[in-house]
């Protein structure tokens, strides 16, 4: 692939992973192209050398491994983290308010988007549904609206005089419902949401049983600038790194390095991950476990493999903003298309210290790969990731590294071509490197 491909690529599997639940099924349909293989978490697992696998939890957190030929207490897993949610809104129990002619879908803050580049932008509705199926039994099923469904218009300038000095603040509870339709008398607004619901899925409306429904932007990503080498798109924080993961997990030299390899990407770390699919979860640690068990290594060597294992968590960076020079560290200007992004915190908020540090300055330099390094300014709170919360569930040195970016939870967040291509580099070099 070329580097425009590679970023093509990215966005089309951005685009078609409107909410976490589509962005595991884009990731499964891409490792079964690639003959791997489904099992269960409830099944008994016979795994064999050379073999491919995942395992999905709750339809939102999956982990895709290669068993390796060599021994893996010797050589330890090789684990890339990542996860699949984005800040954004999120459609309450109750969704419709019927007032003054006018329906408004209720919704609720998951994590923290900036909530003004939500306005004026043609929204719509993607997650799944439970349902009662034919047998009487809960299922559960992807929908998306394809079509603008939402829109949250902004107040004029006339009635908010000051917007440009003061800025855009939208109060969660009163300001943010969106705009959905003209109020119908004759109808319940309960009963008008759930008809929706039932036409776009084909499920009778008193099958539907409840829903998480994810507020997305329907306009599809692109390149941007004067030679192209920027990309635009929403949920880059983390569906970017999601994609640079698997893009170097399905490479031929890392499928055939005879290393263990296993990517992990989970749901809710944008709220902090303490779920059962989330990193502060089991979800890791008991595939890991089932890995070396059913090769059948003693309980010994499973804690070997973990003390040989290395794990590189892969979110987002911050790219230095020339506007606002202010909020950034001025020995750490991050610059976008300039390489992975290692990001160092000494209250442990990352992951990295100074000797997986090294290992994958290593790691890039062996496949000629630039790099940079990132502290967060010292007046401003600093953001976490997986890399602290799996690194202290597993006892495994970890890393956290991130391609640069800007307008982090941002509705539509931009980033550097040339950075994507790097870091599929760099992580295929990991996978690969004995």
């Amino acid at each position: 692939m070329t580097i425009q491909t590679q970023v093509q690529d990215l966005l089309d599997f951005i685009d078609a992973s409107p909410s976490p639940w589509h962005a595991v099924a884009t990731i499964e349909q891409r490792l079964q192209a690639q003959q791997f293989q489904r099992i269960q978490e409830n099944d008994s697992w016979s795994l064999a050398a050379g073999g491919r696998y995942y395992v999905i939890r709750d339809a939102s957190s999956i982990a895709a491994f290669v068993i390796g030929k060599r021994d893996l207490a010797e050589t330890g897993f090789k684990i890339l983290g990542a996860h699949t949610d984005s800040p954004g809104l999120r459609v309450k129990p109750q969704p419709l308010i019927d007032s003054d002619k006018l329906l408004r879908l209720a919704v609720e803050v998951y994590g923290g988007p900036i909530l003004a580049t939500f306005t004026d932008r043609d929204l719509s509705l993607a997650g799944r549904l439970a349902y009662l199926d034919s047998d009487g039994n809960i299922a559960s099923r992807l929908l998306r609206f394809d079509q603008a469904l939402l829109r949250l218009p902004n107040l004029a300038i006339h009635m908010n005089r000051g917007v440009n000095e003061d800025g855009l603040k939208l109060k969660k509870q009163s300001e943010l419902p969106l705009l959905f339709s003209a109020s119908a008398e004759q109808q319940l607004p309960a009963d008008r949401f759930r008809q929706l619901l039932e036409r776009s899925s084909g499920i009778a409306a008193d099958r539907i049983l409840g829903w998480e429904l994810n507020v997305y932007d329907t306009q599809k990503g692109t390149l941007w600038g004067d030679e192209q080498l920027f990309y635009a798109d929403s949920q880059l924080d983390n569906l970017a790194s999601c994609h640079a993961g698997l893009s170097a997990l399905l490479d031929k030299d890392s499928l055939n390095s005879g290393n263990t390899l296993v990517c992990a990407f989970f749901d809710h770390e944008e709220i902090g991950s303490e779920s059962c699919k989330g990193a502060a979860g089991s979800f890791l640690p008991d595939v890991l476990e089932r890995i070396a068990n059913s090769l059948g290594n003693k309980p010994d060597d499973y804690r070997r493999a973990l003390a040989n294992s290395f794990m590189i968590s892969a979110d987002m960076a911050h790219a230095y903003q020339p506007n606002f020079p202010g909020a950034y560290e001025s020995g750490h200007k991050v610059i976008v298309n300039h390489g992975p992004v290692i990001k160092l915190n000494v209250n442990h908020r990352y992951a990295s210290e100074c000797i997986s540090e090294a290992m994958f300055m290593q790691i890039c330099r062996q496949a000629e790969v630039p790099f940079q390094k990132y502290a967060h300014h010292g007046d401003l709170p600093c953001g976490s990731t997986i890399g602290p919360i799996s690194s202290a569930k597993l006892g495994i040195r970890s890393v956290d590294v991130g391609s640069p970016m800007w307008a982090m939870h941002s509705l539509r967040e931009s980033a550097g071509v040339l950075d994507h291509a790097y870091m599929i580099r760099a992580l295929r070099g990991f996978f690969g490197n004995r």
